[in-house]
C-alpha cells in the first residue's frame, strides 16, 4: 500500500465515482473496499473523503476535497552546527553526551548526525615524538626501499622477501576491562584478580618475513618463522593445595636484558630462520629490530659467527628510532594475534602460552601479507609528510582487491614525490646513500 497521500485529481475522481454509485447517499456493500484497492490507499481514507463531500453537498456548499498538505510537513531537520563543534575542545568531544552538552543539543541529535555521516567518530592514538634527525632517518629509510623499474619506467618498492622483522610483545593473562554481549536475563560474568596493577603477563618474541608465492600465486612460504615466550621452568619450593613440592612450574622472565635477548637470538631466532627459510629464497637475509636497549648489537662476535654459518649471510640492523610504523609486527600483526588469543580464557601461564601459540598458528598468511603491503603505504605517507608520522593510516581495500584478483604485490610511488624528497635531503646536506636511485632517476646533484 503506497500510503494515504492522494493527489487532488485522484480525490476528485473518487468523489465523482462515489456520487455516481450512491443511492440516497448510500452505497452497495464493498464499494469503499473496491476503491481503496484501486487507488492503493486505506479504506478509511476513501470513507473520510466521502464524508466531507457528502456534508458539503447536504449543506449546499461547493465541493472542496483538495488535500490540505502544502509542501513538506512535520519536524524540520536540524542543521549540523559545524562551527560550534569545531570551536569545542577535544576533551568535550570524547563522548556523545559531552558533545551534546557542550553545543546545547540533544544526544539523539548527535547520534543522528553520526548515522548520517555528518560527524565521524575517530580514535586517537599517541604517536612517538620525533626529532629532526628522526624524520631524516625515517625519510631516508623509506626511500631506500625503492628501485627504478626501467621496463615500466616507474618507481616501485623492492619485494623485501629477504627481510625478517623481529619484535617483542607482552601478552596478558586477562584484560582490565572487556566487552561482551549477553542475552536478556543472562547472568553477568564475574572476573577477579588480586590486583589489576599486577596482572600476569608473558613477553613473546615474534619473527616474521613476507610470504612468498610462485609464478602461479601458489603459496611457497607463509612468512611465520617463529613465536617464542620468555619463560622458564623451575621446581616448586613448597607444597601447596595445587601441587606438590618439586613440581615444575612455568615462570615468566621478570627482566629482559641483553643477555636474555642474546640467548633468544642464538638459541631460537637464528635456528628457526635457518630451518624454515625456503630453499628457493636468497640466503642473504637482513633481520630488522627496533632500538630497544636490551637488543644485541649487529657487531656481536658470537651472533655474527652463527649468522654467517650453514651457507647463510644474516645481518642485523636497527630500524629508525621512534618508528613502530616501520615494523610489520608493531604495525598490526601482533595485535591480530592478540585479538585471537584474548578470545580464550587462561588461568595459568602454560594456558596463556598455549593460547598465544594457537593464535599464531591459526592466523592466516593473508593477514601477514596485507600488513607488508600496509608497510609500503606507510612509507609513502612518510614521504608525503617528509619523515613525519602525522599521516593518516592508509586504507587500500586489500581484501576486496584479493577477492577480485587485483591486489598488487608492490605499490608504485609517484616520481615527483620521490624526486622532491631526495632534492630536499640533498639541499640540507644530508647523506642519503641513494646514489643508484639518484642515477636511475637522472637527478642532478647540487654543486
Amino acid at each position: 500500500m503506497r500510503g494515504p497521500n492522494l493527489t487532488d485529481d485522484e480525490r476528485h475522481r473518487i468523489v465523482c465515482i462515489l456520487f455516481e454509485k450512491s443511492r440516497d447517499y448510500k452505497h452497495a456493500k464493498g464499494t469503499f473496499k473496491l476503491l481503496a484497492t484501486q487507488f492503493q490507499v486505506d479504506r478509511r481514507t476513501i470513507f473520510e473523503i466521502w464524508r466531507k463531500a457528502k456534508e458539503q453537498r447536504q449543506n449546499g456548499q461547493p465541493l472542496a476535497v483538495n488535500s490540505k498538505m502544502v509542501g513538506k510537513k512535520g519536524r524540520q531537520k536540524m542543521a549540523v552546527l559545524i562551527e560550534q563543534i569545531k570551536a569545542t575542545s577535544m576533551g568535550n568531544r570524547s563522548t556523545m553526551l559531552k558533545l551534546s552538552k557542550s553545543i546545547g543539543v540533544a544526544k539523539i541529535t548527535i547520534q543522528t548526525w553520526i548515522k548520517e555521516g555528518e560527524i565521524v567518530p575517530h580514535t586517537s592514538a599517541i604517536k612517538p615524538q620525533l626529532t629532526a634527525d628522526n624524520k631524516y632517518l625515517r625519510l631516508n629509510f623509506a626511500i631506500s626501499k625503492l628501485y627504478f623499474d626501467r621496463l615500466l619506467n616507474a618507481l616501485k618498492f623492492k619485494t623485501m622477501d629477504n627481510i625478517v622483522h623481529v619484535d617483542e610483545k607482552w601478552f596478558d593473562m586477562t584484560q582490565k576491562s572487556s566487552r561482551v554481549y549477553l542475552t536478556k536475563g543472562e547472568t553477568h560474568p564475574y572476573r577477579s584478580c588480586k590486583s589489576k596493577r599486577f596482572i600476569t603477563k608473558v613477553m613473546f618474541m615474534a619473527i616474521v618475513s613476507r610470504p612468498i608465492y610462485d609464478e602461479n600465486k601458489a603459496l611457497i612460504f607463509d612468512g611465520k618463522i617463529g613465536l617464542f615466550p620468555f619463560n622458564f621452568q623451575q621446581p616448586a619450593q613448597r607444597r601447596s593445595r595445587n601441587r606438590e613440592a618439586g613440581t615444575l612450574e612455568t615462570k615468566p622472565v621478570a627482566s629482559i636484558n641483553r643477555e636474555v635477548t642474546k640467548a633468544m637470538f642464538m638459541d631460537k631466532v637464528l635456528p628457526a630462520i635457518k630451518s624454515k627459510w625456503p630453499a628457493c629464497a636468497s640466503k642473504t637475509i637482513t633481520i630488522q629490530q627496533d632500538n630497544a636497549r636490551p637488543h644485541i648489537k649487529s657487531t656481536d662476535h658470537e651472533f655474527v659467527q652463527a649468522a654467517t654459518s650453514d651457507g647463510f649471510n644474516i645481518t642485523l640492523r636497527n630500524q629508525p628510532a621512534n618508528s613502530p610504523d616501520l615494523n610489520v609486527l608493531d604495525l598490526g600483526f601482533s595485535r591480530s594475534i592478540q585479538s585471537l588469543q584474548s578470545t580464550k580464557p587462561a588461568a595459568t601461564i602454560d594456558e596463556l602460552v598455549k593460547n598465544v601459540t594457537d593464535a599464531w598458528e591459526e592466523e592466516e598468511h593473508e593477514c601477514l601479507d596485507d600488513v607488508w603491503l600496509s608497510l609500503q603505504a606507510c612509507m609513502i605517507g612518510i614521504m608525503k609528510r617528509k619523515g613525519h608520522n602525522d599521516y593518516p593510516l592508509p586504507h587500500l581495500k586489500k581484501q576486496a582487491q584479493r577477492r577480485q584478483g587485483t591486489q598488487p604485490r608492490d605499490l608504485t610511488v609517484d616520481d615527483e614525490l620521490v624526486r622532491e624528497c631526495i632534492q630536499g635531503l640533498m639541499l640540507e646536506g644530508k647523506e642519503t646513500n641513494l646514489e643508484q636511485l639518484i642515477s636511475d632517476m637522472g637527478i642532478v646533484l647540487p654543486n
